[in-house]
């Protein structure tokens, strides 16, 4: 294996490093916006990296992979316009002679080409993506070699055709393979994560169903009073208040359960954890009831932290429920205290360590959705119970910013 394949190899392992280390951070990028932003920016600086490892067989023939970054920033994401104008331009530093004026129409073309076909490339099945993403890249791969053989002649024949024919096909495939498999991990969670809240829409409206029955039983009760006997004013009106309180605790039980079983918008913002804990804790305090469980907390935090506001409760609601169905009758300690940089949750839960090992599969999305709010936990399991440990970076409350803008 001769110089120019082996000069490939080592640019196509410079790639693949950093595009996993684009994965990376898309995964803790927020919105959509974001994430956006850092495909464009991974896209151009891949380019400036095959670039920056070229090899120049002479003045005007200039070899890299910017293929790779190519095809797949403008068949996976429609990028092709930008990245084929950022091809031509870089070339353009290596100077205005042949290599240049042939890229202009080749990447042109390429990049229109690309572009018409994306949306029609993204409804193929993610076997027929990798296929078609690699074998297109293989005929650009042998346009190219051809263009490059009638320029400088015989040599180096073998070389480039291996270099060619073999690396830029394959450094496509890897890529294309690994957005395929990313994607369908993250479709699974997706599933996985629907599949966790139905479970607990269905157990929390067990216990919800069941906590109802007590207002509703307490107002039947005072409406066969109003029917039956003869009442003074402020008789009634004291049963008649009372039948109301016990009507609007009901009603505000459903309100709660509907507003969290309903479908929600992911959206990154700031959250106040000593207001969204104790609706996660009113929202199972029915299911608490229902096993007899007692839940102390102690709220004690009051700065602020960024992440999506459905995400964090479901991801608790997840956890403490499930160390609710396995602490039947046992207790559930939640405590939150604060540094100048972190918020810290603590959740202790007399659940035995058998049973803990039963739903730690089941918590292990919920960990990761935490992960993604640049959150981290640490579990603690003991023979008497298990206790979590979640860390989070705070933000500035509205009170800390006045003061340091002051």
């Amino acid at each position: 294996m001769e110089l120019i394949t082996i000069h490939f190899l080592f640019n196509l392992s410079l790639l693949v490093i950093f595009f996993f280390l684009y994965f990376s951070i898309l995964r803790i990028s927020g919105s959509i916006l974001q994430r956006k932003r850092t495909s464009i920016l991974y896209f151009i600086i891949s380019l400036l990296l095959c670039y920056l490892f070229s090899y120049s067989l002479n003045d005007e023939v200039i070899l890299d992979l910017r293929i790779i970054p190519l095809i797949i920033g403008g068949l996976y994401l429609g990028l092709s316009p930008i990245l084929g104008l950022i091809v031509i331009s870089l070339r353009g530093f290596y100077g205005m002679d042949l290599g240049f004026y042939l890229s202009i129409p080749i990447y042109g073309i390429l990049s229109i080409f690309l572009w018409k076909v994306h949306p029609h490339f993204l409804q193929l099945s993610s076997k027929y993506r990798i296929i078609s993403s690699t074998m297109l890249t293989l005929v650009v791969s042998i346009f190219t070699l051809t263009l490059v053989l009638n320029t400088i002649g015989a040599g180096h024949t073998l070389d480039l055709f291996i270099a060619y024919v073999f690396v830029p096909p394959l450094g496509v495939a890897i890529h294309a393979y690994t957005i395929e498999m990313v994607e369908k991990i993250l479709l699974q969670r997706q599933l996985f994560i629907k599949a966790e809240k139905r479970e607990a829409v269905e157990q929390m409206g067990a216990a919800i169903s069941h906590e109802i029955r007590n207002p509703l039983t307490t107002a039947i009760g005072f409406l066969e009073l109003l029917n039956k006997e003869p009442l003074e004013s402020d008789k009634r009106k004291q049963y008649l208040t009372i039948l109301k309180e016990e009507l609007d605790f009901a009603e505000k039980i459903i309100q709660d359960y509907l507003a969290y079983s309903k479908p929600s918008v992911e959206t990154s913002k700031e959250l106040n954890i000593q207001e969204e804990l104790p609706i996660v804790l009113k929202l199972l305090q029915p299911l608490a009831n229902y096993y007899s469980v007692e839940i102390i907390s102690n709220l004690s935090s009051m700065s602020l932290i960024e992440g999506d506001r459905a995400k964090f409760q479901h991801s608790f609601i997840n956890i403490i429920k499930n160390l609710i169905v396995m602490s039947d009758g046992g207790t559930i300690t939640i405590n939150t205290e604060e540094t100048k940089t972190n918020i810290f949750i603590t959740i202790n839960s007399s659940t035995p360590m058998i049973q803990m090992k039963t739903i730690a599969l089941d918590m292990s999305i919920d960990f990761g959705i935490i992960k993604t709010m640049k959150g981290s936990v640490q579990t603690k399991i003991t023979e008497n119970g298990t206790t979590y440990y979640f860390s989070f970076r705070s933000m500035k409350t509205p009170l800390k910013r006045m003061i340091s803008f002051s």
